[in-house]
């Protein structure tokens, strides 16, 4: 998606909390889309939130087109000052939750955290009825939601694709 949002972005960010136990796995990952694509993939380990600055001044000097936030507390927890940061650098970026889009993010995809914790209440639920835990099945995600801020879209100078758009769960205005 973030490749179709800004095609030309030669060097792609990907900032990663390596203290976290999935870091690697997320930078592989983008890593090897980043080789799919044609793109260079930069990984930025930030371990504090007094680290985004100087990520996004790095980012700037070596020429970043586009950044991707993994999943980690840390940048959960700074959403608001990630997405200020990616604002003042004109840097389009991709998150995994819909709630730093409706801060301001350029667009997310991820599975649906409401839905996550719905479902875990109906387990809380099952288990105060009686059922063992070990009993239960592990569940996985099944429900993922796009979410688009063409406002973000708009001031980053970004036209973005109507298969795009027709693709969104929801676009904030």
């Amino acid at each position: 998606m973030l490749h179709e949002m800004v095609p030309k972005a030669a060097v792609i960010g990907v900032l990663v909390d390596f203290s976290g136990v999935a870091g690697s796995q997320r930078t592989a990952a983008a890593q090897a889309a980043g080789r799919i694509m044609g793109q260079q993939v930069r990984v930025f380990n930030v371990t504090s939130q007094d680290q985004f600055d100087g990520a996004f001044a790095t980012m700037a000097s070596d020429g970043v087109g586009a950044l991707l936030v993994t999943n980690a507390t840390l940048f959960t927890n700074g959403r608001d000052r990630l997405v200020a940061l990616a604002a003042r650098y004109s840097v389009p970026a991709g998150y995994e939750f819909r709630e730093f889009v409706e801060v301001g993010g350029l667009f997310s995809y991820g599975s649906s955290q409401s839905y996550a914790y719905r479902q875990a209440g109906i387990y809380t639920g099952r288990i105060l009825k009686g059922e063992k835990p070990a009993d239960l099945p592990v569940m996985q995600p099944t429900r993922f939601e796009f979410v688009l801020n063409l406002k973000t879209a708009k001031a980053l100078g970004l036209d973005i694709p109507l298969k795009l758009h027709a693709f969104a769960d929801e676009v904030i205005e």
